[in-house]
């Protein structure tokens, strides 16, 4: 009879916990794996007068939220209902030991395709704060993002007085047109991209657009309170500004890491980067206004003016006061941007790289190729009838067509080279006099090179903005790293006269490199795999604003990138190695490079 009741009281026990990991799951209270299940789906919406079809994570727009703690695994099985290719990017994850699960197509993965599943696993080691998950194949990141909410560990807290509440602002662009219609159209033409219809808060473009007073994100608040606001870029082609109207934020992360104490009136962020903002309601009660609008630094480009409303609504507010507006700062306010970053420093003490292994110098910008089409009407719209593009070092990225981590990994050659430059292949005044004889002295190196990067290198990288063609603020991601921005500064870096902070610079996983400046970057080369930085303005990426670094395996497991997994999506154009059937050794996971590479090397000869 004991033993009876012993049962029944462990089977209660089963089923409660069973009941409670959904609840865990959003607010975790342990270390733990975290499980979610996304499901790529074509969702109908109307917005803007207008009702399209969109494509979504489990029908929401924004996407979920994948919340976990520090020092947690994630899993996240990824099932395309959808009708396109599709890959998921976390976002600032560093993905230690875990680059098969970082999600860039063609740059660690070949695309999801429709109909088939992926289950992403990572460790979120030694990382917490606010990142975000967005697709990475076409221009589907649109509408495809979410966001990512690390909590301390249990017992941990905050390095501030924890708040009232914490909310999650995601700033967004809203396109009426298809999004990957949109990208081949704007590749087709050689042109830049059309304006975007809306930006969003939330994904509501709020009361200043067409049928949208109904559509528009509000906050209700206490009086009185400190609220935790969890800021993302997630637009596509755009960096804004946000504002409350009458109410500071003091920025106490960035980029998913603690910050000293900043306090400013506005703030702009580049797609993709984070910030978390305390806010006090200490305004007498009424109604104010969140403003999100567009920070262009490029001369000479069209892009939506028209900025999105969302309000933070006081209890006890009454619905005919008129809610009081945020002015914005003029749309090319380099001043804003400065004054954030001049101000960003780490919480503490940092033990900052000071002996550098590897020091590299990276000029990013745009290009103009010479017209080669039979019909440029249709094909050269860019600057001058050229082809629009973008480069680093002059090297225009061209994506590959299979996995670059695969054909690295299991030693297939022909899709990649080795020999991008660690320095610009020509020298002279990058900002005031670069070559902008368009197309003449305009054009690039086309071409998919990545640099090697020792294990364990002490890396330095300038990363130097350019005159051609226009000089413009870029946000520069590097995926599977956080580094420290030691400095930045306007002109030309010159070493000679730059003083770097090696004390407490703050830890980004992207970098606005200022318009017409530079920003230097350091960071230690402890996680294997092929990562790629590039331009988070989905259009200079398209256009070739990217490189892959790929760093080596060091000494011993903790230091060696794992096998892939056994589930890993195939790219098309391997689909002919399928029949060649592996051995039970390979499908246990115990094959070797070289007998993954001789298989790939058969489906090479099959396909040519």
């Amino acid at each position: 009879m004991a033993k009876s009741l012993v049962c029944i009281a462990v089977w209660f026990m089963v089923i409660l916990e069973a009941q409670t990991l959904p609840i865990m799951a959003r607010h975790p209270g342990r270390r733990s794996t975290q499980f979610f299940d996304f499901k790529v789906q074509v969702t109908r919406i109307t917005k803007l007068c207008n009702t399209k079809d969109i494509v979504t994570i489990n029908g929401m727009y924004p996407g979920p939220v994948v919340y976990a703690q520090e020092d947690d695994k994630v899993a996240v099985k990824v099932t395309n209902e959808s009708p396109h290719n599709i890959t998921i990017h976390w976002h600032g994850v560093r993905q230690k030991l875990s680059c098969w699960y970082d999600g860039p197509s063609y740059i660690t993965q070949c695309p999801i395709q429709p109909g088939q599943s992926f289950t992403y696993e990572f460790t979120l080691v030694k990382q917490k704060g606010t990142l975000l998950w967005h697709a990475h194949s076409s221009w589907l990141r649109g509408t495809v993002y979410g966001a990512i909410v690390v909590y301390p560990k249990t017992g941990v807290s905050y390095p501030f007085k924890p708040p009232y509440e914490e909310h999650i602002i995601i700033l967004g662009e809203y396109w009426l047109k298809d999004l990957v219609q949109l990208e081949h159209d704007v590749l087709s033409s050689g042109g830049s991209p059309p304006l975007a219809d809306a930006f969003t808060i939330n994904g509501s473009p709020g009361p200043n657009y067409n049928c949208s007073t109904n559509d528009t994100y509000k906050l209700d608040v206490i009086p009185g309170k400190t609220y935790l606001l969890r800021i993302i870029n997630a637009a596509l082609n755009m960096e804004n500004f946000f504002a409350v109207a009458n109410h500071n934020l003091t920025i106490v992360e960035a980029d998913g890491e603690y910050t000293k104490p900043l306090t400013v009136n506005q703030i702009m962020l580049g797609p993709g980067q984070t910030i978390n903002s305390l806010i006090t309601t200490d305004q007498q009660i009424g109604r104010y206004s969140i403003s999100m609008g567009p920070y262009m630094s490029a001369k000479n480009v069209s892009f939506q003016n028209i900025s999105s409303i969302g309000y933070i609504q006081y209890s006890g507010f009454s619905s005919n006061m008129l809610p009081l507006i945020s002015p914005l700062p003029t749309f090319n306010d380099t001043l804003t941007t400065k004054t954030v970053m001049d101000g960003l420093r780490s919480l503490g003490p940092i033990d900052v790289p000071r002996e550098i292994d590897a020091d590299l110098f990276i000029t990013v910008g745009l290009n103009v190729e010479k017209c080669t089409s039979r019909t440029p009407s249709q094909n050269c719209k860019g600057v001058k009838g050229g082809v629009m593009a973008a480069s680093m070092n002059n090297i225009t990225f061209i994506s590959p067509n299979i996995s670059l981590l695969e054909a690295y990994y299991r030693k297939v050659n022909g899709y990649f080279t080795y020999d991008f430059p660690g320095v610009p292949l020509k020298n002279y005044d990058f900002v005031n006099q670069a070559p902008n004889n368009v197309p003449n002295d305009t054009q690039s190196i086309i071409g998919t090179r990545t640099k090697i990067i020792e294990y364990g290198s002490k890396v330095q990288i300038i990363l130097q903005d350019t005159g051609t063609v226009t000089t413009e603020n870029h946000p520069i991601h590097l995926h599977g790293y956080s580094f420290y921005v030691v400095g930045h500064g306007e002109g030309n870096y010159n070493p000679q006269n730059v003083s770097f902070n090696l004390v407490d610079p703050p830890y980004l996983n992207t970098i606005g490199v200022p318009v017409g400046g530079w920003a230097a970057i350091r960071f230690v080369a402890d996680n294997p795999g092929a990562w790629f930085m590039h331009c988070h303005l989905e259009v200079h990426m398209s256009w070739g604003l990217s490189v892959v670094l790929i760093v080596k395996n060091g000494q011993g497991k903790q230091e060696t990138l794992p096998r892939p997994p056994p589930n890993l999506p195939r790219c098309l154009i391997w689909s002919s190695a399928s029949k060649y059937r592996l051995k039970d050794s390979e499908k246990s996971g115990e094959a070797s490079p070289l007998s993954y590479s001789n298989r790939f090397s058969l489906a090479c000869k099959f396909i040519s």
